[in-house]
């Protein structure tokens, strides 16, 4: 995961309590939230959480019932003064037309004809790692390019803001590696990248910034590690388990009232082997050791009291 960007500029989006009734049901409680320029954020949630919702109205598919979306886009491109790209969660390229005429198509639907069209098909060719696809139908790529066609096909307008809904869903790893690095260049770029997702993975390890939602509203916002701190505490813990209660203190270590479970907090890894060097001073030898370091699925759990899996 990158270092997050300092935030020492406009957000480019501001949502202020967004509501939404869809299909008989709240799908968004009030969502407030900035997104800020060169940032890759990581909006996370289980299936049905509203993340899809909340793309739509961002994108004006769908209209609130309540609350402010703001953008603050640069509007130095007549033709495209609203800069936004979309990535929805279906693929929507068209199957039987080739990479290329895809590329073509979708550019002139943003306002880029002649050489400049050109040349930017080019680049996102390049980009894509679909270079030597050109010809080739869109619907004979495997899933992983079809996703990066996807996605290059919304970029050919230099968006500041790209949304993008489940981009990853059923795709191979070495294609989901290669969005990633798309992604993140984009954001090295200045452009501000929002992806919706619920694999858990993904966001940890790629995202600058995790908003995690659930049931329509947001439950927490920030890094993994300010996440995991704000929620949990030090993210590393050692255990000793013993097969009798243990009589004397451990240093550094806090037992269980069986005195059977003792644990010690974290928060570097660096400080294990210190940690783990009293063992060598104990009359009772643990039965079990485990060394845990805690991550976005613990949070969800300490916030919600339940699992994402479940």
């Amino acid at each position: 995961m990158t270092d997050a960007p300092a935030i020492s500029v406009a957000p480019v989006l501001t949502l202020n309590n967004i509501k939404k009734k869809y299909r008989g049901r709240e799908a968004l409680k009030g969502i407030s939230l900035q997104l800020y320029p060169g940032e890759l954020l990581g909006f996370f949630g289980p299936n049905g959480a509203g993340k899809t919702t909340m793309i739509r109205c961002i994108s004006g598919l769908l209209k609130p019932d309540s609350g402010t979306i703001t953008m603050g886009l640069p509007d130095d491109d007549p033709a495209n003064p609203e800069r936004i790209g979309l990535v929805p969660q279906n693929l929507a390229v068209y199957p039987d037309l080739t990479v290329q005429q895809n590329l073509e198509i979708f550019g002139r639907l943003e306002g880029i004809k002649g050489n400049y069209l050109k040349g930017r098909i080019a680049e996102v060719l390049e980009w894509a790692a679909l270079k030597d696809r050109t010809r080739s139908l869109a619907k004979s790529l495997s899933g992983g390019m079809q996703r990066r066609l996807n996605i290059a096909c919304s970029v050919l307008h230099h968006p500041s803001i790209l949304l993008l809904d489940e981009p990853t869903v059923g795709v191979d790893p070495q294609s989901r590696e290669r969005i990633y690095t798309m992604l993140e260049q984009l954001a090295d770029e200045g452009a501000a990248v929002l992806i919706t997702t619920h694999q858990l993975e993904e966001v940890e390890t790629r995202c600058d910034r995790i908003v995690v939602m659930d049931h329509g509203k947001i439950v927490a916002d920030g890094t993994l590690s300010d996440l995991v701190q704000q929620t949990i505490g030090q993210p590393h813990r050692v255990i000793l388990r013993f097969d009798r209660p243990y009589p004397r203190p451990i240093e550094a270590f806090i037992f269980d009232d069986e005195r059977t479970s003792a644990v010690c907090s974290l928060e570097s890894m660096k400080e294990l082997p210190q940690v783990l060097a009293v063992l060598k001073r104990l009359d009772q030898e643990p039965s079990r050791i485990d060394v845990r370091s805690y991550g976005l699925q613990d949070v969800f759990l300490e916030l919600t009291g339940r699992s994402l899996r479940e």
